[in-house]
């Protein structure tokens, strides 16, 4: 259920800090995976980020975002967010999709 939420939270917060588009035809949704131990969690994200990006950037600010909601909706305490950048994203890809 953490992972959900972090995941959901991480779509939100790539589609704030990343300027990429939260529907279902752009690049892959994030993932997401938890470590809960006693009243805390680590979690591990992974998602693609727009070319070109300051992906430093970004991605601090994304892991503060996915913390802090985690926090709220959860009541854990976020010890650590680590973040897989898979892919950069450029305008023409996320305009066609992902072909499998």
């Amino acid at each position: 259920m953490v992972a959900r939420i972090a995941a959901r939270a991480a779509r939100t917060a790539q589609s704030r800090r990343a300027a990429i588009p939260p529907d279902r035809s752009g690049p892959a949704a994030p993932s997401a995976s938890a470590a809960v131990r006693t009243g805390s969690v680590r979690l591990h994200l992974a998602m693609d980020l727009p070319y070109p990006t300051d992906i430093a950037h970004v991605c601090e600010r994304i892991q503060h975002d996915v913390a802090e909601r985690v926090t709220q909706l959860t009541g854990l305490e976020v010890g650590e967010v680590t973040l897989t950048v898979r892919r950069l994203v450029t305008a023409a890809d996320a305009n066609r999709g992902r072909v499998r």
